[in-house]
C-alpha cells in the first residue's frame, strides 16, 4: 500500500493536464454550439412528443421551448471558460452535470463516447488542471503550480486502458472476424465522395477489421513503450482522422488525440507547445493527508469500470441479441439491429382493441429504436399505459415484433402473450419477455 502511495503521490511536471485543458475545453465547446447549429438539438430534444430516457430518470426532461438552445449554449461557454481557466472547478463541475442531464434525458442517440465525455468531465473536475497558464492562476498567483500528483496523469491512461481494452475484446465475435459486420458498416458509406467505393472492397474491410481489433488493444501500451510511441502516435492519427471521416462522430477522434499528450514527455510538451524552461518540482515527497481517501476512490472507480462492462456475462441471453448489458460497456461498431413492431392496446374492463400509430407519437430514428430495442419498447409500452390512464382507462399492451442483428435473419423478438405495460424493468437480470434467437435462424 506504502509503495501505491508514493507512486500515485510522486509530484510531476503537470504540463500535460494544462495543455490537455485547453484542448478539452475548446473541444467541448465545439460539441456543444455544434450540437445547435448542426440541428442536431433541435432533431433530439425539441423535435420529438416522447423522449426516451434512461430507465429510472423520467423525471428529466428537456427544457421547454428554445430551453435546449440556452442549455447547449451554457455548456459551451462553459467549455471556454474551462480552456481560459477561469473559475475553473465550477465551470468543470457545471459542465459535468449539465452533460449528465443531456446523456441521461435521451438515449435515442446514444453514443459510447457521450458516456466517456460524461466520465471525463468529472475526472477533469478533480484535477488541478488551472493550476498554471490559466486566468485563475493570473489572478490568484498563490495557487499557481508546475506540478501535480502522479495520479492526475494515470486516472486518464487507466480510463483509456479499460475503454480501447473491453472495445478489443467485445470484437472477438463471428461477425467481427469473418469481417461481415465491417461490410455491412461500410455498405452505407457507398455514396462517399472519392472512396465510396475503395470502402466496398472485400480486402479494405479486412484490413479495418484486423488493423481495429489490433489498434484497441496495443495503443495504450505502445504509447507508454518510448520505443513505439512515435509509430503509436501516428498510427493513432490515422485510425482517428479515418472515423472522423468515415463515421463522423463528432470530437472523439480529436480528443483521443488530444490524450496522448499524457503519454509524452513533460519537457518535450513544454518545449514544443510552450517553450518555456522545465518545471520547477518539489524536492519533497511527502505524502498529503488525504492519501489514503484520494487511493481509496481512485480504487472505486477503476474497479467500478473495470466491472460494469462484463456485467452482461452474469445476465441470461446473448447480449448481441438482448441488448440486456451493452451499454456503458464500451461495445462499439459490433452491430446493426432492425425490426419491426405494432403495439396493441386492450383496455381491461370492455376488451376494446386500438392499434398505435407509431407516427403519432414518434420520429423516424425512435420508431426504429423502438423496434429492435427490448427497452425502448417497454417504455413506450409504459408511456401509453399512462396516457390512456390519464383518460381514465385501465389497459393492457402486447406488441407483435421482429428483429434481426448484422445480417441475420429475423426473428420474434418480444413474446406477443406478454403484457408489456404490466412488466416491470429490472437493470441487472434478464426479462424473459425477450425471447432468445432460435438457433436454427442464426447465421452459418
Amino acid at each position: 500500500m506504502q509503495r501505491i502511495s508514493n507512486f500515485l503521490f510522486k509530484k510531476i511536471d503537470n504540463v500535460q493536464l494544462v495543455i490537455f485543458r485547453v484542448c478539452y475545453g475548446l473541444l467541448i465547446a465545439a460539441e456543444c454550439y455544434g450540437a445547435i447549429a448542426t440541428g442536431w438539438v433541435k432533431r433530439t430534444l425539441i423535435a420529438p412528443k416522447f423522449t426516451f430516457n434512461f430507465i429510472g430518470f423520467e423525471w428529466l426532461q428537456p427544457l421547454p421551448g428554445s430551453g435546449m438552445y440556452i442549455y447547449f449554449a451554457v455548456m459551451g461557454t462553459l467549455g471556454l471558460l474551462i480552456t481560459l481557466g477561469y473559475k475553473y472547478r465550477w465551470s468543470a463541475l457545471s459542465f459535468a452535470i449539465l452533460w449528465t442531464g443531456v446523456y441521461l434525458m435521451q438515449k435515442t442517440s446514444y453514443n459510447n463516447h457521450y458516456y466517456l465525455l460524461m466520465l471525463l468531465a468529472y475526472i477533469m473536475a478533480f484535477l488541478p488542471a488551472a493550476k498554471n497558464h490559466s486566468l485563475d492562476a493570473k489572478l490568484q498567483p498563490g495557487i499557481k503550480k508546475d506540478w501535480m500528483y502522479n495520479w492526475c496523469r494515470w486516472i486518464i491512461i487507466l480510463q483509456l486502458f479499460v475503454v480501447y481494452t473491453y472495445a478489443s475484446i467485445a470484437k472477438l465475435y463471428g461477425d467481427w472476424l469473418d469481417f461481415s459486420i465491417i461490410e455491412l458498416l461500410m455498405s452505407s458509406k457507398k455514396d462517399y465522395v472519392l472512396v465510396g467505393e475503395f470502402l466496398q472492397q472485400p480486402w479494405v474491410h479486412r484490413c479495418i477489421a484486423i488493423f481495429g481489433m489490433a489498434f484497441d488493444l496495443f495503443i495504450v501500451p505502445a504509447l507508454l513503450w518510448k520505443p513505439t510511441r512515435k509509430f503509436a502516435f501516428a498510427a493513432g492519427i490515422f485510425f482517428h482522422l479515418f472515423n472522423s471521416f468515415v463515421f463522423q462522430i463528432g470530437i472523439f477522434p480529436y480528443l483521443s488525440l488530444a490524450f496522448c499528450l499524457f503519454f509524452f514527455e513533460p519537457q518535450t510538451i513544454r518545449k514544443l507547445v510552450l517553450q518555456s524552461k522545465p518545471a520547477v518540482l518539489p524536492t519533497t515527497n511527502a505524502l498529503p493527508k488525504h492519501h489514503h481517501f484520494t487511493t481509496m476512490a481512485i480504487g472505486s472507480y477503476l474497479l467500478l469500470q473495470l466491472l460494469l462492462p462484463i456485467r452482461h456475462h452474469f445476465i441470461a441471453g446473448d447480449v448481441l441479441w438482448t441488448e440486456e448489458g451493452h451499454r456503458l460497456s464500451w461495445r462499439m461498431m459490433l452491430r446493426s439491429r432492425a425490426g419491426t413492431i405494432k403495439f396493441r392496446v386492450v383496455n381491461k374492463k370492455t376488451k376494446k382493441t386500438t392499434f398505435i400509430n407509431l407516427n403519432d407519437y414518434l420520429t423516424s430514428k425512435q420508431k426504429r429504436k423502438v423496434a429492435c430495442y427490448p427497452d425502448f419498447a417497454w417504455q413506450f409500452a409504459q408511456h401509453l399505459k399512462k396516457e390512456f390512464a390519464a383518460k381514465g382507462e385501465d389497459i393492457s399492451v402486447y406488441v407483435s415484433s421482429r428483429a434481426k442483428v448484422n445480417r441475420g435473419e429475423y426473428a420474434t423478438f418480444i413474446d406477443p402473450k406478454v403484457d408489456l405495460a404490466a412488466e416491470s424493468w429490472q437493470h441487472f437480470s434478464h426479462h424473459d419477455w425477450i425471447l432468445p434467437y432460435p438457433q436454427k435462424t442464426k447465421k452459418e
